[in-house]
């Protein structure tokens, strides 16, 4: 493959459990020439063609040019106990998200894939899963935007830097639980991260 047809990618949320596990596999995709991740403060992911932008998120506006890369990756996310608040979990799993696929849009991006959940629904009684939806619908509603695509994974397997009970405790008893969930429930199985990466990688659009 010759490197002018390569492609590069833009990553945002590069420090998550998802977002690393996406990393590691783009910079063994001989597809890519170039990986960016934006990110508040170095986490260690540069070298093999990625590199790191320290970003200030309140400002992502200023860091418009890296959205021309040919595939946006987002993989930003919080909960409302992290963020404090709701508006504080929304100003993240909703502003940052919409920000960054209206970057992609003014800079032409080839295609945009982001990280919902399972359950997403704008109507939901759930804050989490109505924000979630809320967003889907959002972006899928822009203007501009070239092949969005959302993962709607379920609880995510994998170790994670910070410490989340309910999502340990869902973890060690997901051996228990996941084989009875079959048919139209098969959706609720905990999935591994870097699964979801994967997921995210096939829906990119490569020509």
């Amino acid at each position: 493959m010759q490197e002018a047809n390569l492609c590069t990618a833009l990553v945002l949320g590069a420090t998550g459990l998802v977002g690393r596990t996406l990393v590691a596999q783009l910079k063994n995709d001989q597809r890519y020439r170039q990986i960016t991740c934006l990110v508040r403060s170095s986490a260690g992911l540069e070298g093999n063609n990625c590199q790191e932008v320290i970003t200030d998120f309140s400002r992502m506006q200023d860091y418009a040019s890296y959205f021309q890369a040919s595939h946006i990756y987002v993989c930003l996310g919080t909960t409302i106990k992290q963020a404090g608040s709701k508006a504080a979990f929304r100003s993240v799993d909703f502003d940052l998200v919409y920000q960054a696929a209206q970057l992609a849009a003014m800079q032409q991006a080839l295609s945009f894939v982001w990280i919902s959940s399972v359950g997403a629904d704008a109507r939901s009684r759930s804050f989490y899963l109505r924000t979630k939806g809320e967003l889907e619908e959002a972006i899928f509603a822009m203007q501009g935007l070239k092949r969005p695509a959302q993962v709607r994974p379920s609880l995510l397997l994998g170790e994670r830097r910070e410490f989340r009970f309910f999502e340990r405790l869902g973890t060690m008893f997901a051996p228990l639980y996941s084989h009875l969930l079959h048919g139209r429930l098969a959706k609720y199985r905990p999935i591994a991260a870097e699964e979801v990466a994967e997921q995210m990688i096939g829906l990119q659009y490569f020509g």
